[in-house]
């Protein structure tokens, strides 16, 4: 039987008219069950988990790692749940009001986008993380992972349902499609008329192929290649922890660094040492012609494509400039607008690098690794827009709304 995409876009739609009008009190409550059951069912899941894993054995390591659920991770994507629970709720605030000369009284308040689109790869925590956030935004979701997790997507999202469902809530406000061809994903894209904003979330090329494909309101999320630019005046240990923990931290997901900008003026004394503790996590260092003068056999010659190229794994690309501006320039020709750092103790050049840094969120002496809606505040998040439209940075509950005017009067004409 064919998968009806827009039978479940008017399921969703319904769904998302009674979502819009629940209480906080309610969504809390439903959040913090479906948090209790991923934990109860820790074991289900686990197993269909590794039906996917099964899958992967030709994957690269970062791949599976990204796949794979045990009841730690489990427990952290529940904490997830009860931490969107425990956070405002956007709905129904108020952006702002006044009374116009006509004696109108208009105010400018949140309201739920309605049915939200996500389409993700091999990363199940995105389908506890999109379901929680959209739920508690008011919205319903419609959920396309990538076919590699689908045994434990599908898992997931039947936990949420059955909470959904003993709680008097349409199971169809948390859809999953179970359909992985392109064809499907094309469909989905150009869902108009039921997808009020379509979120990929993923590598460059899938969010590239929905921008690209899609018909629908598109949130682009990033795909991160990241920076840290180590500065003239750093202090050298404090660069050398930014860059072993932005790269080595966890290098499989976005906000890791994948390129290292160094100042001459430090880059003899610098560079060996980190190369030294690098090689202790077997990263593969690439450089430009001044970088492989100084290291030796200890990196191997960039080419230009490295610049571009966010690896998600053990490889750094490192290159040597002369000026915070020639850093500056570099990183604004190559990034993905995601997360870019400096070390540095001069004030100055933090502020200009702040400045001038065209990304989502610019650090001064920290790691990459913090651009997360956890780490943020918001919860779980649903994606880490680079775009400037909407919302930028990491999305939580409030770049899940939209607003409304209401107008309030007593008989007034135009």
């Amino acid at each position: 039987m064919a998968l009806d995409l827009e039978k479940m876009g008017i399921a969703a739609r319904n769904a998302a008219f009674k979502l819009a009008q629940m209480s906080t009190e309610q969504k809390n409550m439903i959040l913090k069950a479906m948090a209790q059951a991923l934990v109860d069912n820790a074991a289900t899941i686990i197993t269909a988990n590794q039906v996917d894993l099964a899958k992967a054995t030709e994957m690269k390591a970062s791949f599976v790692d990204r796949l794979t659920l045990d009841e730690a991770r489990i427990k952290d994507i529940a904490e997830g749940l009860k931490q969107v629970a425990a956070l405002p709720d956007p709905i129904g605030n108020i952006d702002k009001g006044w009374i116009n000369q006509n004696g109108l009284q208009i105010v400018q308040r949140r309201v739920p986008l309605g049915v939200v689109g996500m389409i993700y790869e091999a990363r199940p925590n995105v389908t506890v993380d999109a379901a929680g956030l959209c739920f508690k935004a008011g919205n319903a979701v419609i959920l396309r992972g990538g076919k590699e997790a689908l045994a434990t997507n599908i898992k997931l999202t039947e936990v949420l349902q059955q909470v959904l469902i003993e709680n008097d809530i349409a199971k169809e406000a948390i859809q999953i499609i179970t359909e992985t061809s392109h064809k499907t994903a094309e469909k989905f894209m150009q869902l108009n008329g039921y997808l009020d904003v379509l979120i990929p979330r993923g590598s460059a090329r899938l969010i590239q192929t929905v921008v690209q494909k899609a018909t629908v309101p598109v949130i682009e999320t990033g795909a991160g290649n990241c920076h840290v630019y180590v500065d003239s005046q750093a202090d050298l240990a404090m660069a050398e922890k930014i860059v072993v923990n932005a790269k080595c931290q966890r290098p499989s997901v976005c906000n890791a660094a994948e390129t290292l900008v160094v100042h001459a003026d430090v880059a003899e004394e610098f560079l060996p040492k980190l190369a030294d503790t690098l090689a202790k996590y077997n990263v593969e260092l690439r450089g430009d012609a001044r970088t492989c003068e100084i290291l030796g056999d200890a990196a191997i010659p960039a080419s230009e494509r490295d610049w571009d190229t966010e690896y998600n794994d053990y490889i750094l690309a490192v290159k040597v400039v002369d000026t915070l501006t020639e850093a500056i320039v570099h990183i604004n020709a190559h990034n993905t607008k995601h997360s870019e750092a400096i070390v540095t103790d001069s004030y100055a050049n933090g502020q200009r690098f702040v400045n001038e840094v065209d990304a989502s969120s610019v650090y001064i002496n920290a790691s990459t690794r913090f651009t997360d809606g956890f780490v943020f505040g918001f919860g779980a998040e649903i994606g880490i827009s680079t775009q400037k439209l909407h919302a930028r940075g990491p999305m939580g509950l409030e770049a899940l709304t939209t607003t409304k005017y209401v107008i309030s009067g007593q008989g007034q004409i135009r």
